[in-house]
């Protein structure tokens, strides 16, 4: 592991662009610095590690590189092995407390929400009670990433559960909440806008999580009488 590791940093290394960092991790607010690599040449790295054999090679690589990473791009590269087509098989609920160390720890959108929207998603409908204990986490990250992880799902969204999953949020003052909040009830917008549009009429929001949520459908229609 420790060879492969070294490897990713020396391939990243090869990619970076200086001339970019500053810029960067001036607009990700990063204490850990980064080469300035962009989104395709760390993808690029992850392709270029060889096939882990089995849960347990997938886990602790994916481990080592992000708990010792010392630029940005090597917990971007952890995160794009973990999305592999080939380790599918892998992304069940065995791989959940490897998912909320990711999240926890990870504490910033870059990081947490390609896990939240996209790992968190296949484990639905397993992983639901999960979500719902979450959503009244003291964790922020784990109860936006509660919020956020039906924000893919279109026509499939379970909207009863994702407005069970604001409803302990929707006073929260937290930036990332009344975005995760916004941003949640936007996606839904686009298959069902009048449901979104009555929720928002009949449940207070957040400036914030309103403006967001009926960006594609402004007011919306009035909610249906009682």
């Amino acid at each position: 592991m420790n060879a492969l590791v070294e490897t990713v940093r020396a391939e990243l290394a090869a990619r970076a662009r200086p001339e970019k960092a500053p810029d960067m991790q001036a607009y990700l607010k990063s204490a850990m610095p980064v080469y300035g690599v962009p989104r395709a040449g760390h993808r690029e790295v992850a392709r270029l590690v060889p096939p882990l054999d089995g849960f347990e090679a997938w886990r602790s690589f994916v481990l080592e590189l992000w708990r010792g990473a010392e630029h940005r791009e090597e917990r971007y590269v952890a995160l794009d092995v973990l999305a592999l087509p080939r380790y599918r098989a892998f992304r069940t609920m065995e791989a959940l407390p490897l998912y909320e160390e990711l999240i926890v720890t990870g504490a910033w959108w870059d990081l947490v929400d390609p896990v939240a929207t996209r790992r968190l998603e296949e484990l639905i409908p397993d992983v639901v009670p999960i979500l719902r204990a979450w959503s009244v986490s003291t964790d922020l990250w784990l109860r936006r990433s509660a919020i956020i992880a039906q924000v893919n799902r279109k026509a499939d969204t379970d909207f009863p559960l994702l407005a069970e999953l604001i409803e302990p949020n929707r006073g929260d003052r937290e930036f990332f909440i009344r975005k995760a909040i916004g941003w949640a009830l936007r996606e839904y917008s686009k298959t069902n806008p009048s449901a979104v549009a009555s929720y928002c009429a009949s449940h207070e929001l957040s400036g914030l999580s309103r403006r967001e949520a009926l960006k594609r459908i402004g007011a919306g229609p009035a909610p249906p009488a009682a």
